[in-house]
Protein backbone atom coordinates (compact mmCIF):
# COMPACT_ATOMS: atom_id res chain seq x y z
CA UNK A 1 0.00 0.00 0.00
CA UNK A 2 1.56 3.25 -1.02
CA UNK A 3 1.01 6.75 0.60
CA UNK A 4 1.23 9.78 -1.46
CA UNK A 5 4.27 11.96 0.51
CA UNK A 6 1.84 14.67 0.29
CA UNK A 7 -0.59 13.16 2.89
CA UNK A 8 2.08 11.81 4.94
CA UNK A 9 3.79 15.39 4.91
CA UNK A 10 0.48 16.38 6.12
CA UNK A 11 -0.27 13.48 8.87
CA UNK A 12 3.38 14.25 10.37
CA UNK A 13 3.28 17.87 10.48
CA UNK A 14 -0.10 17.16 12.56
CA UNK A 15 1.53 14.44 14.73
CA UNK A 16 4.72 16.95 15.29
CA UNK A 17 2.28 19.42 16.75
CA UNK A 18 1.28 16.57 19.10
CA UNK A 19 -2.58 15.81 17.50
CA UNK A 20 -3.37 12.97 16.71
CA UNK A 21 -4.30 12.17 12.71
CA UNK A 22 -5.75 9.69 10.22
CA UNK A 23 -6.56 8.89 7.13
CA UNK A 24 -10.33 7.90 6.82
CA UNK A 25 -13.54 7.02 4.73
CA UNK A 26 -13.76 6.32 1.15
CA UNK A 27 -9.67 6.36 0.39
CA UNK A 28 -9.78 3.81 3.11
CA UNK A 29 -12.15 1.62 1.78
CA UNK A 30 -10.46 2.22 -1.88
CA UNK A 31 -6.96 1.55 -0.90
CA UNK A 32 -7.56 -1.74 0.98
CA UNK A 33 -9.59 -2.81 -2.30
CA UNK A 34 -6.95 -2.09 -4.46
CA UNK A 35 -3.74 -1.19 -2.70
CA UNK A 36 -1.69 -0.54 -5.99
CA UNK A 37 -4.06 2.05 -7.00
CA UNK A 38 -4.44 5.97 -5.68
CA UNK A 39 -7.66 6.44 -4.35
CA UNK A 40 -9.41 9.87 -6.44
CA UNK A 41 -9.97 11.63 -3.04
CA UNK A 42 -8.00 11.76 0.51
CA UNK A 43 -9.71 12.65 3.68
CA UNK A 44 -7.88 13.24 6.79
CA UNK A 45 -9.54 13.72 10.59
CA UNK A 46 -7.79 15.08 13.54
CA UNK A 47 -8.36 16.31 17.00
CA UNK A 48 -7.08 19.25 15.82
CA UNK A 49 -10.00 22.60 15.97
CA UNK A 50 -10.25 24.53 12.77
CA UNK A 51 -8.15 27.28 14.03
CA UNK A 52 -5.67 24.54 15.38
CA UNK A 53 -5.52 23.05 11.88
CA UNK A 54 -4.91 26.76 10.19
CA UNK A 55 -2.06 27.29 12.22
CA UNK A 56 -0.46 24.37 11.31
CA UNK A 57 -1.07 25.21 7.48
CA UNK A 58 -1.16 28.98 6.54
CA UNK A 59 -2.45 27.85 3.05
CA UNK A 60 -5.72 26.62 3.82
CA UNK A 61 -9.27 27.74 3.80
CA UNK A 62 -12.23 27.33 5.89
CA UNK A 63 -15.41 28.04 4.06
CA UNK A 64 -17.78 25.63 5.58
CA UNK A 65 -19.48 25.34 9.16
CA UNK A 66 -18.70 21.38 9.25
CA UNK A 67 -14.68 21.59 10.76
CA UNK A 68 -12.97 20.85 7.24
CA UNK A 69 -9.98 22.68 6.64
CA UNK A 70 -8.88 22.59 2.61
CA UNK A 71 -5.36 22.12 2.65
CA UNK A 72 -3.28 23.13 -0.31
CA UNK A 73 0.17 20.92 -1.25
CA UNK A 74 0.79 22.28 -4.69
CA UNK A 75 1.35 18.81 -5.86
CA UNK A 76 1.17 18.57 -9.58
CA UNK A 77 -1.43 15.38 -8.91
CA UNK A 78 -5.26 16.79 -9.10
CA UNK A 79 -6.16 14.19 -7.03
CA UNK A 80 -3.97 15.31 -4.40
CA UNK A 81 -3.71 19.23 -4.85
CA UNK A 82 -6.36 20.31 -2.08
CA UNK A 83 -6.50 18.15 0.47
CA UNK A 84 -9.23 17.65 3.18
CA UNK A 85 -9.24 17.99 7.49
CA UNK A 86 -11.48 17.52 9.33
CA UNK A 87 -11.97 17.72 13.32
CA UNK A 88 -13.59 14.56 14.86
CA UNK A 89 -16.99 15.15 14.82
CA UNK A 90 -19.77 13.41 17.38
CA UNK A 91 -22.96 12.69 16.44
CA UNK A 92 -25.79 15.43 16.88
CA UNK A 93 -29.58 16.07 15.48
CA UNK A 94 -30.39 16.16 11.92
CA UNK A 95 -33.38 18.32 11.46
CA UNK A 96 -33.34 18.84 7.58
CA UNK A 97 -32.48 14.91 7.37
CA UNK A 98 -29.68 16.27 5.48
CA UNK A 99 -27.17 18.13 8.16
CA UNK A 100 -26.72 18.38 11.46
CA UNK A 101 -28.11 20.99 13.61
CA UNK A 102 -24.79 22.04 14.96
CA UNK A 103 -21.38 20.93 14.71
CA UNK A 104 -20.36 19.30 17.88
CA UNK A 105 -16.04 18.31 17.63
CA UNK A 106 -15.36 14.85 19.31
CA UNK A 107 -11.96 13.83 21.51
CA UNK A 108 -11.13 10.18 20.01
CA UNK A 109 -11.33 8.98 16.38
CA UNK A 110 -13.75 6.23 18.08
CA UNK A 111 -16.08 8.94 18.36
CA UNK A 112 -15.78 10.22 14.96
CA UNK A 113 -15.75 6.58 13.29
CA UNK A 114 -19.51 5.97 15.04
CA UNK A 115 -21.25 8.35 13.01
CA UNK A 116 -20.26 7.58 9.55
CA UNK A 117 -22.41 5.80 6.73
CA UNK A 118 -21.48 2.15 6.29
CA UNK A 119 -19.42 -0.02 8.48
CA UNK A 120 -16.49 -0.14 4.86
CA UNK A 121 -16.60 3.66 5.35
CA UNK A 122 -15.51 3.65 8.89
CA UNK A 123 -11.90 2.47 8.78
CA UNK A 124 -9.45 4.42 9.63
CA UNK A 125 -5.23 4.41 8.72
CA UNK A 126 -2.94 5.72 11.97
CA UNK A 127 0.83 6.04 10.07
CA UNK A 128 3.08 4.76 13.07
CA UNK A 129 6.29 5.69 11.32
CA UNK A 130 7.18 8.38 8.96
CA UNK A 131 11.09 7.71 8.19
CA UNK A 132 11.18 4.58 6.13
CA UNK A 133 10.32 4.11 2.92
CA UNK A 134 7.06 2.12 3.23
CA UNK A 135 5.32 3.40 6.84
CA UNK A 136 4.03 1.34 9.05
CA UNK A 137 0.83 2.00 10.07
CA UNK A 138 -1.90 0.66 12.07
CA UNK A 139 -5.85 -0.34 10.89
CA UNK A 140 -8.81 0.80 12.75
CA UNK A 141 -11.22 -0.91 12.35
CA UNK A 142 -14.12 -1.05 14.99
CA UNK A 143 -17.59 -2.13 12.75
CA UNK A 144 -15.86 -5.08 10.86
CA UNK A 145 -15.37 -2.92 7.86
CA UNK A 146 -12.85 -5.20 6.33
CA UNK A 147 -14.57 -7.92 6.96
CA UNK A 148 -17.75 -6.41 5.10
CA UNK A 149 -15.08 -5.63 2.33
CA UNK A 150 -14.17 -9.47 2.30
CA UNK A 151 -17.57 -10.69 1.25
CA UNK A 152 -18.47 -7.24 -0.76
CA UNK A 153 -21.31 -6.10 1.56
CA UNK A 154 -23.00 -2.54 2.16
CA UNK A 155 -23.98 -2.51 5.75
CA UNK A 156 -24.94 0.74 8.12
CA UNK A 157 -22.55 1.09 10.89
CA UNK A 158 -25.13 0.46 13.73
CA UNK A 159 -28.97 1.11 13.42
CA UNK A 160 -29.94 1.66 9.36
CA UNK A 161 -33.27 3.52 10.12
CA UNK A 162 -30.87 6.13 12.64
CA UNK A 163 -28.27 6.18 9.94
CA UNK A 164 -31.01 7.31 7.10
CA UNK A 165 -33.10 9.45 9.31
CA UNK A 166 -29.49 11.75 9.84
CA UNK A 167 -28.97 11.49 6.31
CA UNK A 168 -31.50 10.97 3.38
CA UNK A 169 -28.97 11.18 0.61
CA UNK A 170 -27.25 7.70 2.24
CA UNK A 171 -30.52 6.00 0.98
CA UNK A 172 -29.18 6.66 -2.51
CA UNK A 173 -25.27 6.59 -1.73
CA UNK A 174 -25.69 2.62 -0.47
CA UNK A 175 -26.95 1.70 -4.27
CA UNK A 176 -23.98 3.92 -5.82
CA UNK A 177 -21.79 1.96 -3.85
CA UNK A 178 -23.19 -1.24 -4.38
CA UNK A 179 -23.01 -0.36 -7.87
CA UNK A 180 -19.26 1.26 -7.84
CA UNK A 181 -17.82 -1.88 -6.06
CA UNK A 182 -20.43 -4.26 -7.33
CA UNK A 183 -21.37 -5.00 -3.88
CA UNK A 184 -24.60 -6.76 -2.50
CA UNK A 185 -26.85 -4.73 0.38
CA UNK A 186 -26.94 -6.53 3.43
CA UNK A 187 -30.83 -7.33 3.79
CA UNK A 188 -31.87 -5.20 7.05
CA UNK A 189 -29.98 -2.26 5.45
CA UNK A 190 -31.89 -2.54 2.64
CA UNK A 191 -35.24 -3.49 4.26
CA UNK A 192 -34.89 0.39 5.73
CA UNK A 193 -33.82 1.95 2.69
CA UNK A 194 -37.62 1.06 1.60
CA UNK A 195 -39.24 1.96 4.89
CA UNK A 196 -37.18 5.43 4.34
CA UNK A 197 -37.87 5.76 0.86
CA UNK A 198 -39.38 9.12 1.71
CA UNK A 199 -37.05 10.72 2.99
CA UNK A 200 -35.42 11.67 -0.35
CA UNK A 201 -37.95 14.16 -0.13
CA UNK A 202 -35.86 16.25 2.44
CA UNK A 203 -33.09 16.23 -0.05
CA UNK A 204 -32.31 18.74 -2.89
CA UNK A 205 -32.51 17.39 -6.50
CA UNK A 206 -29.15 18.50 -7.50
CA UNK A 207 -27.83 16.09 -4.92
CA UNK A 208 -30.17 13.55 -5.81
CA UNK A 209 -29.15 14.22 -9.88
CA UNK A 210 -25.59 13.62 -8.97
CA UNK A 211 -25.99 10.23 -6.77
CA UNK A 212 -28.28 9.02 -9.89
CA UNK A 213 -26.09 10.16 -12.53
CA UNK A 214 -23.33 7.83 -10.41
CA UNK A 215 -25.28 4.74 -10.75
CA UNK A 216 -25.87 5.40 -14.14
CA UNK A 217 -22.34 5.66 -15.12
CA UNK A 218 -21.62 2.21 -13.39
CA UNK A 219 -21.36 -1.43 -15.03
CA UNK A 220 -23.83 -2.16 -12.57
CA UNK A 221 -26.05 0.53 -13.82
CA UNK A 222 -29.11 -1.78 -14.70
CA UNK A 223 -28.88 -3.62 -11.45
CA UNK A 224 -28.66 -0.43 -9.17
CA UNK A 225 -31.88 0.83 -11.44
CA UNK A 226 -33.52 -2.40 -10.66
CA UNK A 227 -32.45 -1.46 -6.64
CA UNK A 228 -33.90 1.84 -6.90
CA UNK A 229 -37.26 0.16 -7.81
CA UNK A 230 -36.75 -2.58 -5.36
CA UNK A 231 -36.25 0.15 -2.56
CA UNK A 232 -39.01 2.33 -3.30
CA UNK A 233 -36.72 5.50 -4.29
CA UNK A 234 -37.52 5.05 -8.07
CA UNK A 235 -40.82 5.72 -7.34
CA UNK A 236 -39.29 9.43 -5.27
CA UNK A 237 -36.86 9.83 -8.39
CA UNK A 238 -38.17 9.46 -11.40
CA UNK A 239 -42.15 8.19 -10.62
CA UNK A 240 -42.64 8.36 -14.60
CA UNK A 241 -40.66 5.23 -15.49
CA UNK A 242 -42.71 3.20 -13.14
CA UNK A 243 -45.63 3.26 -15.50
CA UNK A 244 -43.74 1.32 -18.00
CA UNK A 245 -43.91 -1.93 -15.92
CA UNK A 246 -46.17 -4.72 -16.78
CA UNK A 247 -46.44 -3.00 -20.02
CA UNK A 248 -46.80 -5.58 -22.29
CA UNK A 249 -45.34 -4.57 -26.52
CA UNK A 250 -46.09 -6.24 -29.48
CA UNK A 251 -44.05 -8.96 -31.67
CA UNK A 252 -41.34 -7.13 -31.88
CA UNK A 253 -40.48 -7.48 -28.34
CA UNK A 254 -40.24 -10.09 -26.00
CA UNK A 255 -40.53 -7.99 -22.94
CA UNK A 256 -42.44 -6.09 -21.44
CA UNK A 257 -41.62 -1.83 -21.78
CA UNK A 258 -39.53 -1.73 -18.34
CA UNK A 259 -37.91 -4.96 -18.91
CA UNK A 260 -36.74 -3.40 -22.28
CA UNK A 261 -35.38 -0.23 -20.67
CA UNK A 262 -33.42 -1.76 -17.83
CA UNK A 263 -32.31 -4.28 -20.51
CA UNK A 264 -31.03 -1.56 -22.85
CA UNK A 265 -29.12 0.56 -20.19
CA UNK A 266 -27.86 -2.82 -19.20
CA UNK A 267 -26.12 -3.45 -22.69
CA UNK A 268 -25.28 1.06 -22.84
CA UNK A 269 -23.03 0.26 -19.45
CA UNK A 270 -21.42 -3.01 -20.19
CA UNK A 271 -20.36 -1.33 -23.78
CA UNK A 272 -19.31 2.13 -21.30
CA UNK A 273 -21.06 3.93 -23.72
CA UNK A 274 -21.41 7.84 -22.63
CA UNK A 275 -23.80 9.11 -19.85
CA UNK A 276 -25.96 10.25 -22.76
CA UNK A 277 -26.77 7.07 -24.35
CA UNK A 278 -27.26 5.26 -21.31
CA UNK A 279 -29.62 7.98 -20.03
CA UNK A 280 -31.53 7.73 -23.86
CA UNK A 281 -31.18 3.89 -23.50
CA UNK A 282 -33.15 3.70 -20.09
CA UNK A 283 -35.56 6.67 -21.34
CA UNK A 284 -36.19 6.25 -25.20
CA UNK A 285 -39.67 4.02 -24.78
CA UNK A 286 -40.25 5.93 -21.35
CA UNK A 287 -43.85 7.17 -23.84
CA UNK A 288 -44.95 4.09 -24.59
CA UNK A 289 -47.26 3.64 -22.07
CA UNK A 290 -49.24 6.91 -22.77
CA UNK A 291 -49.70 6.21 -26.69
CA UNK A 292 -50.10 2.72 -26.41
CA UNK A 293 -53.24 0.78 -28.97
CA UNK A 294 -54.74 -2.11 -28.54
CA UNK A 295 -53.16 -5.60 -26.98
CA UNK A 296 -51.33 -8.57 -28.08
CA UNK A 297 -48.65 -8.85 -30.99
CA UNK A 298 -50.29 -6.20 -33.08
CA UNK A 299 -50.94 -3.31 -30.06
CA UNK A 300 -49.02 -0.13 -31.87
CA UNK A 301 -47.13 2.81 -29.68
CA UNK A 302 -47.74 5.86 -32.09
CA UNK A 303 -45.60 8.85 -31.62
CA UNK A 304 -43.73 6.96 -28.59
CA UNK A 305 -40.59 9.02 -29.52
CA UNK A 306 -42.19 12.49 -29.16
CA UNK A 307 -43.99 12.01 -26.23
CA UNK A 308 -41.24 10.24 -24.32
CA UNK A 309 -38.97 13.29 -25.43
CA UNK A 310 -41.79 15.58 -23.93
CA UNK A 311 -41.60 13.10 -20.14
CA UNK A 312 -37.72 12.70 -20.08
CA UNK A 313 -37.58 16.68 -21.10
CA UNK A 314 -39.68 16.91 -17.37
CA UNK A 315 -37.72 14.38 -16.29
CA UNK A 316 -34.25 16.33 -16.41
CA UNK A 317 -35.89 19.67 -15.77
CA UNK A 318 -37.11 18.22 -12.40
CA UNK A 319 -33.43 17.29 -11.44
CA UNK A 320 -31.73 19.80 -12.31
CA UNK A 321 -29.78 18.24 -15.10
CA UNK A 322 -27.07 20.32 -16.63
CA UNK A 323 -28.09 21.88 -20.25
CA UNK A 324 -25.59 20.16 -22.48
CA UNK A 325 -26.62 16.76 -20.84
CA UNK A 326 -30.23 16.88 -21.33
CA UNK A 327 -30.17 18.46 -24.86
CA UNK A 328 -28.30 15.92 -26.50
CA UNK A 329 -29.90 13.08 -24.77
CA UNK A 330 -32.90 14.10 -25.68
CA UNK A 331 -31.87 14.03 -29.41
CA UNK A 332 -30.96 10.76 -29.17
CA UNK A 333 -34.52 10.09 -27.55
CA UNK A 334 -36.39 11.95 -30.38
CA UNK A 335 -34.54 10.23 -33.30
CA UNK A 336 -34.12 6.99 -31.68
CA UNK A 337 -37.29 5.43 -33.95
CA UNK A 338 -34.80 6.45 -37.29
CA UNK A 339 -35.17 3.74 -40.47
CA UNK A 340 -32.63 3.27 -43.39
CA UNK A 341 -32.52 0.78 -46.43
CA UNK A 342 -29.40 1.16 -48.35
CA UNK A 343 -31.67 0.70 -51.68
CA UNK A 344 -34.76 3.17 -50.39
CA UNK A 345 -32.97 5.25 -48.10
CA UNK A 346 -32.03 8.76 -50.14
CA UNK A 347 -28.44 10.79 -49.02
CA UNK A 348 -31.38 14.09 -49.05
CA UNK A 349 -32.83 11.48 -46.30
CA UNK A 350 -29.39 11.61 -44.38
CA UNK A 351 -28.70 15.06 -44.93
CA UNK A 352 -31.25 16.36 -43.00
CA UNK A 353 -30.95 13.58 -40.03
CA UNK A 354 -27.54 15.26 -39.39
CA UNK A 355 -29.64 18.52 -39.43
CA UNK A 356 -31.73 17.57 -36.72
CA UNK A 357 -29.40 15.32 -34.51
CA UNK A 358 -25.71 17.13 -35.65
CA UNK A 359 -23.07 15.05 -37.09
CA UNK A 360 -21.36 14.85 -33.50
CA UNK A 361 -24.33 12.77 -32.14
CA UNK A 362 -24.73 10.14 -34.86
CA UNK A 363 -22.29 7.31 -33.98
CA UNK A 364 -24.07 7.92 -30.24
CA UNK A 365 -27.66 7.60 -31.98
CA UNK A 366 -26.44 4.04 -33.55
CA UNK A 367 -25.30 2.96 -30.44
CA UNK A 368 -28.54 4.01 -28.55
CA UNK A 369 -30.56 1.95 -31.49
CA UNK A 370 -27.66 -1.06 -30.48
CA UNK A 371 -28.96 -1.22 -26.96
CA UNK A 372 -32.80 -0.64 -27.94
CA UNK A 373 -32.30 -3.92 -30.25
CA UNK A 374 -30.40 -5.61 -27.33
CA UNK A 375 -32.80 -4.94 -24.79
CA UNK A 376 -35.40 -6.10 -27.60
CA UNK A 377 -34.00 -9.95 -27.65
CA UNK A 378 -32.48 -9.51 -31.21
CA UNK A 379 -29.21 -11.49 -30.98
CA UNK A 380 -27.22 -9.12 -33.17
CA UNK A 381 -26.64 -5.59 -31.71
CA UNK A 382 -24.99 -3.87 -35.39
CA UNK A 383 -26.50 -5.74 -38.28
CA UNK A 384 -25.67 -5.04 -41.58
CA UNK A 385 -28.63 -1.72 -42.41
CA UNK A 386 -26.87 -0.39 -38.98
CA UNK A 387 -23.76 -0.96 -40.46
CA UNK A 388 -24.67 0.61 -43.87
CA UNK A 389 -26.45 3.51 -42.16
CA UNK A 390 -22.80 4.31 -40.45
CA UNK A 391 -21.05 4.07 -43.80
CA UNK A 392 -23.56 5.95 -45.78
CA UNK A 393 -23.25 8.76 -42.85
CA UNK A 394 -19.69 8.80 -43.72
CA UNK A 395 -20.15 9.26 -46.66
CA UNK A 396 -22.84 12.15 -47.05
CA UNK A 397 -19.93 13.66 -44.56
CA UNK A 398 -17.01 13.28 -47.27
CA UNK A 399 -19.08 15.00 -49.40
CA UNK A 400 -19.90 17.92 -47.13
CA UNK A 401 -16.18 18.19 -46.24
CA UNK A 402 -16.88 17.08 -42.95
CA UNK A 403 -18.80 19.74 -41.91
CA UNK A 404 -22.16 19.71 -40.29
CA UNK A 405 -25.74 20.56 -42.43
CA UNK A 406 -26.35 23.87 -41.72
CA UNK A 407 -26.63 27.53 -42.77
CA UNK A 408 -23.03 27.43 -42.05
CA UNK A 409 -22.26 25.07 -45.16
CA UNK A 410 -23.86 27.80 -47.86
CA UNK A 411 -21.52 29.30 -50.10
CA UNK A 412 -23.80 32.55 -49.68
CA UNK A 413 -23.94 34.00 -46.10
CA UNK A 414 -26.64 37.22 -44.58
CA UNK A 415 -23.65 39.70 -45.49
CA UNK A 416 -23.72 38.84 -49.55
CA UNK A 417 -27.37 39.28 -49.78
CA UNK A 418 -27.28 42.75 -47.85
CA UNK A 419 -24.19 43.29 -49.80
CA UNK A 420 -24.42 41.57 -53.57
CA UNK A 421 -28.11 41.75 -53.45
CA UNK A 422 -29.25 45.25 -51.49
CA UNK A 423 -31.18 43.31 -49.16
CA UNK A 424 -31.71 45.26 -45.86
CA UNK A 425 -30.78 43.14 -42.84
CA UNK A 426 -34.15 41.57 -41.12
CA UNK A 427 -36.06 38.32 -40.68
CA UNK A 428 -36.30 38.25 -44.60
CA UNK A 429 -32.55 37.04 -44.77
CA UNK A 430 -32.95 34.23 -42.54
CA UNK A 431 -36.20 32.82 -44.27
CA UNK A 432 -34.13 33.07 -47.52
CA UNK A 433 -31.09 31.35 -45.81
CA UNK A 434 -33.46 28.59 -44.36
CA UNK A 435 -34.81 28.38 -47.90
CA UNK A 436 -31.77 27.71 -49.67
CA UNK A 437 -30.44 25.38 -47.07
CA UNK A 438 -33.26 22.95 -48.20
CA UNK A 439 -32.53 23.25 -51.63
CA UNK A 440 -28.78 22.48 -51.31
CA UNK A 441 -29.92 19.37 -49.14
CA UNK A 442 -31.99 17.90 -51.78
CA UNK A 443 -29.86 19.13 -54.58
CA UNK A 444 -26.16 19.84 -52.89
CA UNK A 445 -24.79 20.18 -56.60
CA UNK A 446 -26.23 23.74 -56.05
CA UNK A 447 -24.50 24.95 -53.26
CA UNK A 448 -22.65 27.90 -55.36
CA UNK A 449 -22.44 31.32 -55.48
CA UNK A 450 -24.02 31.53 -58.52
CA UNK A 451 -27.33 29.69 -58.20
CA UNK A 452 -27.89 30.72 -54.51
CA UNK A 453 -27.70 33.83 -55.95
CA UNK A 454 -29.92 33.32 -58.30
CA UNK A 455 -32.72 31.56 -56.23
CA UNK A 456 -32.00 34.55 -53.47
CA UNK A 457 -33.20 37.16 -56.38
CA UNK A 458 -36.57 35.14 -56.94
CA UNK A 459 -36.84 34.90 -53.18
CA UNK A 460 -35.87 38.50 -52.62
CA UNK A 461 -39.52 39.59 -54.83
CA UNK A 462 -41.76 37.47 -52.18
CA UNK A 463 -43.77 39.24 -49.24
CA UNK A 464 -41.84 38.22 -45.97
CA UNK A 465 -44.84 36.83 -45.44
CA UNK A 466 -44.74 34.66 -48.47
CA UNK A 467 -41.21 33.84 -47.44
CA UNK A 468 -41.92 31.87 -44.38
CA UNK A 469 -45.02 30.05 -45.60
CA UNK A 470 -42.58 28.78 -48.34
CA UNK A 471 -39.95 27.69 -45.83
CA UNK A 472 -43.02 26.18 -44.16
CA UNK A 473 -43.78 24.43 -47.16
CA UNK A 474 -39.85 22.96 -48.05
CA UNK A 475 -39.19 21.56 -44.18
CA UNK A 476 -43.17 20.19 -45.03
CA UNK A 477 -41.75 18.82 -48.31
CA UNK A 478 -38.78 17.03 -46.56
CA UNK A 479 -41.05 15.80 -43.74
CA UNK A 480 -43.17 13.95 -46.46
CA UNK A 481 -40.24 12.50 -48.20
CA UNK A 482 -39.17 11.22 -44.87
CA UNK A 483 -42.43 9.44 -44.46
CA UNK A 484 -42.45 8.12 -47.62
CA UNK A 485 -39.09 6.65 -47.07
CA UNK A 486 -40.18 5.35 -43.94
CA UNK A 487 -43.31 3.43 -45.16
CA UNK A 488 -41.52 1.72 -47.38
CA UNK A 489 -39.15 0.73 -45.48
CA UNK A 490 -41.32 -0.57 -43.05
CA UNK A 491 -43.65 -2.40 -45.51
CA UNK A 492 -40.57 -4.18 -47.03
CA UNK A 493 -39.73 -5.48 -43.63
CA UNK A 494 -43.11 -5.96 -41.98
CA UNK A 495 -41.84 -3.29 -39.52
CA UNK A 496 -44.64 -2.28 -37.28
CA UNK A 497 -45.03 2.10 -37.22
CA UNK A 498 -45.14 1.57 -33.80
CA UNK A 499 -42.81 -0.83 -32.63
Amino acid sequence: MQIPKEILNILEKLTKANFEAYIVGGCVRDLLIHPAQNPKDWDIATNALPEQIQAIFPDSLYENNFGTIAVKTRSKDPTLKIIEITTFRKEGKYTDKRHPDKIQFAKTIEEDLCRRDFTINTIALKIETFKSQKPKFQIIDLYNGQKDLKNKIIRTVGDPTNRFQEDGLRLMRAIRLACELNFEIEPETQKAIKANSSLLSFISKERIRDEFIKIINTRQAAQGVLLLKETNLLKEIIPEIEESIGVTQNKHHIYTVWEHLWRSLDYAAKKNFSLEVRLASLFHDIGKPQVKQGEGIDSTFYNHEWVGTKISAKIFNRLKFPKSISEKTLKLIRYHQFVYDPEITTDAAIRRLLVKVGKENIQELAQVREADRIGSGCPKALPFRLRHFLFRVEKVLQELEGNQPSLKILKINGNDLIKNLKLQPGPKIGAILSILLEEILDNPEKNNKKDLEKLAKELIELPEKELIKKRKIAEKKYQNLLEEEEIKIKKKYYVDNGA
